[in-house]
This record gives C-alpha cells, sequence and structure tokens, in this order.
C-alpha cells in the first residue's frame, strides 16, 4: 500500500475530513451554547446534522455516474479545488455572524464532499491489490479518524476563541484562518495522486436520482450486497445520534467546547485504532466473523454510556475528561465500532463489479447518509423529552444496535459460504480481481 497514489489518498481525505469536522464541529457547538443558542430550538445541532446528510442523499447517484463516466483522479481534483471558495464562503460567514450563510456553506460543503465518496472509495481497488483491501480500508478508516480528532480539537478551540463563554468579544476571523488553510492542504495533497482509469465514457447519465437508486439496489437484491449496504448504513444511524449526544457534554460535565471536543477526539482514535486493529486482525481476507464481535461491543458500551452516572476525575481541564468513566466507555463503542464497519466496507468494494462500482458506492453512501439524516431527525424529536440528561438517549443506541444486529446477522449469516463459493468462481473464469 506503500505507493504515491494511496498516500496521496489518504492525505487528500485527511484534510477533507478534517475540515468537514471543523466547519460542522464550531457550527454545532455555536447552536448548543454560543452566538447562535436557541436560534434553531433545543436539540438544534439535529437541523445542522439535516444540512450535513440531505445533500449526500440527492447527489451521490450523480457522484457515482461521475466516478465511473471519468477518471477518479480527475474527480477528485474538481472537487478539491471547489472546496477552497466553499471555505471562504463559510469563514466569511462567521465573520458577519450570519447563521443562514454559513449553513448554507455547510450545505455547499457537503455537496462537493457527495461528488468525493464515490470517487475515494472506488478507486481504492485501483491503488492497491484486491488481496489488500481490508488493510486498505482499515488504514484509511483509521486516519480518516484521526483527521475527525484533529478537526473536532480545532472546532473546540477555534469556538472558545471565536465565541467565547465568559467574554462579550471573540477573534471572527479564526474559523476563515482555519477553514481555508485546511481546503488549500487538501487540494495540494490531491495533485500527487497517480493517473487511474480513464472511465467508461459511453455511460448516460440519469438525471433522477432515486431511479439511479432504486436501479442499483434491484440489482444488489440478487446478491447479499442489499443486506450488506443496509447494515453498514444502519450504523450511521447510531453513530449520528452519538454524535449530537456527546458534544452536549458540555452541559452535562459543564465543561468547556475544547474540553468536550477531547471526548469526540478520544471517540475517533478508538475508531481509527478499531479500523486499524480490524484490518490488520483480517490481512488479506475479508473477514465478517467481526461484524458481530462488533455489534456486541457497541451494545454493551451505549448501555453503559447511559446506565453509568457521568463523572469526571480529579484534577483539572482536559486532564479530568482523558480519565472519566465517560471517555472509556467512548473508547470502547468506538473500538468496536471499527471492526463492525471494516469488513462491511470491504465486502461492498469486492463485491461491487468493477464497471459499476461508483453507482453502488455511491447508493451505499446515499444511503448510509439517509440513516443520518433519520439520526438528526430522531435527535430533534426525542432531544426535548431528556431534559439535562442527553446522555440517557444512548439506551436508545444500546436498543437499537441490539435488535438491528440480531436482524442483520440473520440475513447475513451465510456471507461466508457466498464468499467462498465466489472465490471457487473466480478462480474457474480465470477472474484475478475476485
Amino acid at each position: 500500500m506503500l505507493n504515491r497514489g494511496f498516500m496521496s489518498l489518504i492525505a487528500t481525505q485527511f484534510f477533507g475530513a478534517m475540515n468537514d469536522n471543523v466547519l460542522k464541529g464550531i457550527l454545532t457547538f455555536m447552536v448548543i451554547d454560543g452566538a447562535w443558542s436557541g436560534d434553531l430550538g433545543e436539540g438544534g445541532q439535529g437541523i445542522v446534522g439535516v444540512c450535513f446528510t440531505v445533500p449526500f442523499i440527492i447527489l451521490s447517484a450523480f457522484a457515482g455516474q461521475l466516478a465511473d463516466r471519468f477518471s477518479k483522479r480527475t474527480v477528485t481534483l474538481w472537487v478539491k479545488a471547489l472546496e477552497i471558495p466553499i471555505a471562504a464562503m463559510a469563514g466569511f460567514g462567521f465573520y458577519c455572524g450570519d447563521l443562514w450563510i454559513t449553513l448554507a456553506a455547510l450545505v455547499a460543503l457537503t455537496c462537493q464532499s457527495s461528488f468525493f465518496g464515490p470517487a475515494k472509495y472506488g478507486m481504492i481497488p485501483e491503488l492497491v491489490g484486491d488481496d489488500q483491501l481490508s488493510r486498505a480500508n482499515g488504514t484509511i478508516n483509521m486516519l480518516t479518524n484521526a483527521a475527525v480528532i484533529v478537526g473536532t480539537l480545532v472546532a473546540g478551540l477555534v469556538s472558545d476563541r471565536y465565541s467565547p463563554q465568559v467574554e462579550s468579544s471573540g477573534v471572527l476571523w479564526m474559523p476563515a484562518a482555519a477553514l481555508l488553510s485546511i481546503a488549500v492542504l487538501g487540494f495540494i495533497a490531491s495533485l500527487f495522486l497517480t493517473e487511474l482509469r480513464s472511465g467508461e465514457r459511453s455511460i448516460q447519465y440519469q438525471w433522477n436520482p432515486f431511479s439511479t437508486y432504486l436501479c442499483t439496489i434491484r440489482e444488489m437484491a440478487k446478491t447479499p450486497l442489499l443486506m450488506i449496504m443496509l447494515a453498514w448504513g444502519y450504523f450511521y444511524l447510531l453513530a449520528g445520534i452519538a454524535l449530537f449526544i456527546v458534544p452536549e457534554y458540555t452541559i452535562v460535565l459543564d465543561v468547556s467546547r475544547a474540553e468536550a471536543s477531547v471526548l469526540m477526539g478520544v471517540l475517533g482514535v478508538a475508531i481509527g485504532v478499531g479500523c486499524g486493529v480490524a484490518g490488520f486482525v483480517s490481512g488479506r481476507h475479508i473477514e465478517p466473523r467481526l461484524i458481530p464481535l462488533g455489534a456486541i461491543g457497541l451494545t454493551l458500551f451505549f448501555f453503559l454510556l447511559a446506565y453509568v452516572p457521568p463523572s469526571l476525575a480529579a484534577g483539572e481541564g482536559s486532564a479530568r475528561i482523558a480519565f472519566s468513566n465517560v471517555s472509556w466507555f467512548i473508547l470502547g463503542a468506538g473500538f468496536f465500532a471499527g471492526f463492525y464497519i471494516v469488513p462491511l466496507q470491504a465486502l461492498l468494494q469486492g463485491l461491487s463489479p468493477d464497471a459499476e462500482r461508483g453507482q453502488y458506492l455511491g447508493t451505499a453512501n446515499a444511503v448510509s447518509f439517509a440513516f443520518m439524516t433519520l439520526a438528526a431527525l430522531f435527535y430533534w424529536l426525542v432531544r426535548d423529552s431528556f431534559g439535562d440528561q442527553p446522555q440517557l438517549i444512548f439506551f436508545l443506541c444500546s436498543g437499537l444496535m441490539a435488535v438491528g444486529a440480531a436482524f442483520f446477522l440473520w440475513r447475513l449469516s451465510g456471507i461466508r459460504k457466498y464468499l467462498e463459493t465466489e472465490l471457487v468462481n473466480a478462480v474457474e473464469g480465470n477472474d484475478v480481481r475476485n
């Protein structure tokens, strides 16, 4: 995997994920208890979440077609160049103190990211051997979560200086400086991508995204891919709910935004390590047996996050957060999340047909963000019922994880046999890719 193309993809993805989380993180903190507190109502971060996810649902079909029709390197260069003016727009919104300009910039940034998703995941099999898919996915997920950590920590620090909780004036230019710097670094990283296949120019665009999704889903339904995609997407329903709860620990634990962002950092570290370990354990194979292990771990640690009263360790600042019971439970949930998602992601890539991989992954992307949109709406609807104890929503996460995992594991009980059959067919047909 140590080739220039894959290293460039990792760096490009790193800065893209980092920028997404800086913008979304600052906006979320401002809506919870910052400059725009109360402007979107109780649980208003759910509305921010909807703005972040809906563009992926609408545009992922076009993005998948574009990734199949053109070189995935070309698509990546286009979208990374667009990120720079979008970052400038977001910075302008923060500087002027205009919530709606900043929300519009968030929508624009997610539109840009939606076109990067299918190209990003679709180029992995072109950059590494198929026997390295699990390791490549584990690596890119690990480093993406490292980017989430850095982006979340930056968001917390910038938020405290942009809209201080005690003082009346802040550093208004700080969000713009952070967002623009990261966008420029991401574009520079994309320039080092190696040349990739030119794509199939004969593909005709389907302008109705939902007809594209339905057509692809019908094809997926002929194989286990449909259940794999739904199991992958279901994870994002629960992850989305969890990501709305964690920033509210500013209220639950009475800490600053920078300190609360440490918890988000712990979650990112844990998912990254879990993905890395899952990729290492899988070796040169896709290992579906990791999925139930990940599901059990998630169910347990979601339950503990709700059941055990949250507390801080002795000490000051982020040190208290680092050794709190909350951080240990978040660490456990994040670690097992890696075990759950890496084999599912590798299965999606490995079983998708070469010529239509972009469309398949675009559809999977749309489904995962549809689940995240449901998470945002769900959180917005239930948040008011939990008052000053939003952490109790983790009880719902635990129950949903247990029920969903049982269903999907039942439906995917024959996946190992299916993979063995595919391998035999590949050998007989001299299909090296499979």
